[in-house]
C-alpha cells in the first residue's frame, strides 16, 4: 500500500501544476491575452509619444518667434495686416 500512495501523491501534483498552467492565473491564454494588450498600449503609447513631440515642437516654435503666432493667427482666426485685403476662394 505504501508503494502505491507516493506514486499517486506525485500524480495528483503533476495534474494540479498541469491545470494550473492551462487555465490558472499565469496560463498561457492568460499570458498572451496579456501580451496583446501590453503591444496594444506600446502602440498607443508610441502614437502619443509623436503627438508630445509635435506639440513641443510648436511650444518650441511658439518661444522663439512671432513668425508662428502670426502664421496660426492669419489660418485659423482670418487676421489680415493693415492695408493688406483678405481674399477667400471658394471651392466649386
Amino acid at each position: 500500500m505504501t508503494s502505491r500512495v507516493v506514486p499517486a501523491i506525485l500524480l495528483v501534483l503533476l495534474v494540479v501544476i498541469h491545470a494550473q498552467l492551462w487555465v490558472g492565473r499565469g496560463s498561457l491564454p492568460n499570458v498572451s491575452a496579456l501580451q496583446r494588450k501590453l503591444d496594444q498600449q506600446r502602440a498607443a503609447n508610441a502614437q502619443a509619444r509623436l503627438v508630445n513631440e509635435q506639440l513641443a515642437s510648436e511650444v518650441d516654435d511658439l518661444r522663439a518667434g512671432l513668425g508662428l503666432v502670426e502664421e496660426r493667427a492669419r489660418i485659423e482666426l482670418g487676421m489680415v495686416k493693415p492695408n493688406e485685403i483678405f481674399v477667400q476662394v471658394a471651392p466649386r
